[in-house]
């Protein structure tokens, strides 16, 4: 069968289905990921196809940085949703017998599935169905709320995220010759699999029966990769390290941040990898390295935490790896992703990033370091995800 995953968005929103794909490859599939240019390399190092489809996230959120009213924010995020929505129709018209869709893209993916007759199923990496037990992540409010608040809050959200695409879906449904006033299938009606451990959300019982909670997929290590040679002997030469590393968070502010956590670093009395990420971190110093992208699954293991700005991923890895976090949440899902760890008792309270100090941080990895319950609670959900499948379900019901 040819599979073709449809995804958009930062590293953390692509590299999951690197893995996944293998999967499927494995399965004796054929497989192709459309994503944006800037992550050719990262799908064909993991020996998957490649399909491209416009768009820079890391430009895109810069630029809104930058824009001078609501109306060029608004200007930029149309531009931005149209090329998507035109690079997804040509990469499925490249020819799939089944699209599979991250959350951001499904309305176009949906779009372009009924439009060249292709089943449609979604593989989500956060929560995406309005439920009574939480607010969604992204929601406007999240504190003190009962049943309905969080039901209304994730609705809301819902129609906030096909909001952002409205105008692309009705300019592609011009473009693909399909009635204007018939909308794609409602996305709550079809095949949906979270990649996710029920383990960290258990799946909620008032979510649509189809709607599944399958574990996580994890990203695939690129073909031959090595860890660098001065990687390698920095964490030989003393105690394991403190990962610090925000991803694709804080463009723009690395010169100020490598300052802070240097700060920080000194005052935990740690060792530490700086991942320099879209902030473009860097360190110096006999007990801080900067590194550039090296796969979260070799690395988490050989540290003593894990300092992240608590996007699905980098949770995700860290929590396989079985060691305590410092979440530092900056934007998007991360309040929910941070808030996750928090209670399942792997991390101390979350530091948002607003809130980031020299000080703070390095009393934060303090905290972290000297609470052994928060390294103990970690060990134990990394044994019970090991023993996840979190493609099996999928693959079955393709395989159905």
């Amino acid at each position: 069968m040819r599979i073709l995953i449809i995804t958009a968005g930062s590293r953390g929103d692509v590299a999951p289905f690197t893995g996944l794909g293998r999967r499927l490859l494995d399965a004796g599939h054929q497989v192709a990921v459309a994503a944006h240019p800037s992550f050719a390399a990262l799908v064909g190092g993991c020996g998957l196809d490649y399909r491209p489809v416009p768009g820079d996230p890391q430009g895109l959120i810069r630029d809104w940085s930058r824009a001078a009213s609501r109306e060029e924010t608004q200007a930029l995020t149309r531009a931005y949703a149209d090329g998507l929505a035109d690079g997804v129709a040509d990469a499925v018209a490249g020819g799939a017998d089944l699209l599979l869709t991250a959350f951001g893209p499904a309305p176009l993916s949906r779009t372009a599935g009924e439009a060249f007759g292709i089943p449609v199923i979604g593989t989500y990496l956060a929560p995406s169905f309005a439920t009574g037990q939480f607010p969604l992540p992204n929601a406007r409010s999240t504190e003190g709320q009962g049943p309905e608040d969080n039901l209304a809050a994730g609705r809301d959200v819902l129609r906030r995220a096909e909001g952002v695409f409205a105008g692309a879906v009705a300019r592609l449904r011009t473009r693909l010759e399909l009635p204007a006033d018939a909308p794609s299938v409602p996305a709550d009606i079809r095949p949906v699999f979270h990649g996710f451990s029920p383990l960290v959300v258990p799946r909620p019982e008032d979510w649509p029966s189809r709607v599944e909670v399958a574990g996580y997929w994890w990203p695939a290590r690129p073909e031959h990769w090595q860890p660098p040679a001065e990687l390698v002997d920095f964490l030989q030469a003393g105690p394991p390290p403190v990962f610090i590393g925000f991803g694709s968070m804080a463009a723009g502010q690395g010169e100020r941040l490598s300052e802070l956590v240097a700060a920080a670093v000194e005052r935990a009395g740690v060792r530490a990898v700086v991942q320099a990420g879209w902030a473009d971190l860097s360190g110096c110093g006999d007990d801080v390295l900067a590194i550039g992208d090296i796969p979260h699954d070799w690395l988490f293991p050989r540290t003593a935490a894990v300092v992240h700005h608590a996007g699905a991923g980098t949770t995700a890895a860290g929590l396989r790896a079985g060691v305590p976090a410092v979440p530092v949440p900056v934007m998007a899902d991360q309040p929910f992703w941070a808030s996750r760890l928090y209670r399942l008792g792997a991390a101390p309270r979350p530091l948002p990033f607003q809130d980031l100090t020299a000080e703070a941080l390095g009393d934060a990895i303090t905290a972290c370091l000297s609470e052994p319950a928060h390294r103990r609670r970690a060990a134990e959900l990394a044994r019970g995800i090991a023993a996840e499948d979190g493609a099996a379900a999928l693959l079955a019901r393709i395989h159905r």
